[in-house]
């Protein structure tokens, strides 16, 4: 490492951009879930369903997500293996709109736990990112224990 330079780990920004990323599909997913069945009620299309559920980070690497320990690997993985069952659901499925919304629930409680155990695992997106850098001892100074003096 060339003195005076700190090189950057990876590990908090992939972690902080998976985080963002799955919190945006959660909040989109909440906010949107009862009308995008009744758009698909209506109109008999599944975009409005899917897109809801869009990734936004969709083109990650094995490089970017090797640089996670795998507890957290294993982590992601079933978030977004849940998103994906649920993309495949609706993207195939012959169901009637009020099964849609019926199997939903089920997806939903799936989805929600996957994801809280994406961000215990992992954290929460934060607003702020903190920098991280590797620090190197340089010398480690100890601390002797004073010796009392005798009163007199």
């Amino acid at each position: 490492m060339a003195a005076g330079r700190a090189r950057l780990d990876p590990a908090p920004r992939v972690r902080h951009l998976l985080a963002l990323d799955a919190s945006n599909v959660m909040a989109r997913y909440a906010a949107r879930q009862d009308s995008m069945v009744g758009l698909f009620s209506r109109h008999r299309d599944r975009e409005p369903m899917l897109s809801v559920l869009d990734t936004w980070f969709d083109t990650i690497t094995f490089t970017e997500l090797s640089v996670l320990e795998p507890v957290e690997q294993k982590a992601v993985n079933r978030f977004y293996e849940a998103l994906g069952e649920l993309r495949w659901y609706l993207a195939y499925t012959e169901d009637m709109p009020g099964q849609v919304q019926t199997r939903l629930g089920g997806f939903s409680r799936r989805l929600d736990a996957a994801f809280r155990e994406l961000v215990a695992t992992i954290g929460p997106p934060e607003a702020d990112g903190a920098r991280i850098v590797e620090v190197q001892v340089v010398s480690k100074v100890t601390k002797q224990p004073r010796k009392s003096r005798a009163r007199r």
